[in-house]
């Protein structure tokens, strides 16, 4: 309980957040989406695989990220046994990278709080993906931990995106998802609200900053997906950086044998040596 209070009270805020950002010459977000089946020969089967797996990546990039997003899927997916992975690995990444519950929560109410509790009292996570489908009442309970940040879902990197967040809203004749951000926009601020907008959506990013100058994007779709960084950093990339550019498969799959980590630090440090190029770029 002591080291659960004590990370409770220790927070990534905005400054930090950027300050490592810049320190590390990064914005690179890995995602921690480990399938039992992919892992390496060694560690397939073994009780204690996704979990050894998670240590081995973190242990070689955490100089070359940060923030790691475990994915809640590839946990709850296991019962029992993947929230017991999914705790420890949080745990064992620590309070100098930023944290983020990719679980796409959405509901109401004590619902809404109880979720909130979960991830940010009692597992130590700094944010958290939420879907603002029922409104600002689903939100809001998430933005009340302070020190905390929730992550709106806006235009997504699938191919689903279509159905209706690229539709237009007939009383303002833009996309939904422009509205999505507009609306939300109020709810928090840039210390505790960021949005969801992938990266197969390179030239949304434009009209994103027009809307939110100054908030944070968690940026999905690099790598696997086929996003293109350039595009991305050329539209959403600011003066504090602004990005949380996610990359999952591409780099815990970089390699299917025992050297799986030396290959992932390899496309990790292939990352961010891009990204340290843009950012230098931004800042002349």
């Amino acid at each position: 309980m002591a080291e659960t209070a004590a990370r409770y009270l220790c927070q990534m805020n905005r400054q930090t957040l950027v300050a490592e950002l810049f320190r590390k010459k990064t914005f690179l977000c890995i995602g921690l989406d480990t399938e039992p089946a992919r892992l390496p020969k060694p560690l397939r089967g073994q009780p204690d695989g996704v979990f050894q797996f998670n240590c081995r990546i973190i242990d070689a990039t955490r100089d070359l990220c940060v923030a790691y997003k475990p994915n809640l899927a590839f946990y709850e997916a296991r019962g029992a046994e993947g929230w017991l992975d999914f705790e420890r690995t949080v745990r064992y990444i620590g309070s100098e990278h930023f944290i983020i519950a990719d679980a796409k929560r959405g509901d109401i109410g004590n619902t809404s709080r109880l979720y909130a509790e979960a991830f940010f009292r009692h597992l130590p996570c700094d944010a958290i993906t939420v879907a603002p489908y029922m409104g600002a009442d689903s939100v809001e309970p998430f933005l009340a931990f302070e020190g905390k940040w929730t992550i709106v879902l806006v235009l997504t990197s699938n191919a689903g995106s279509a159905d209706f967040q690229q539709q237009h809203v007939i009383s303002t004749e833009r996309p939904l998802w422009e509205y999505v951000v507009e609306r939300a926009k109020h709810w928090g601020t840039p210390e505790n609200l960021m949005f969801v907008v992938g990266a197969t959506h390179a030239e949304a990013f434009a009209r994103v900053r027009a809307l939110v100058p100054e908030h944070f994007l968690l940026v999905p779709g690099i790598g696997a997906q086929g996003g293109d960084l350039e595009a991305v950093c050329r539209y959403g990339l600011t003066r504090e950086g602004g990005l949380l550019v996610n990359a999952s498969r591409s780099i815990l799959y970089a390699s299917s044998g025992e050297d799986f980590a030396k290959a992932a630090r390899a496309e990790a440090q292939r990352l961010q040596a891009q990204m340290a190029r843009l950012l230098e770029a931004v800042l002349r």
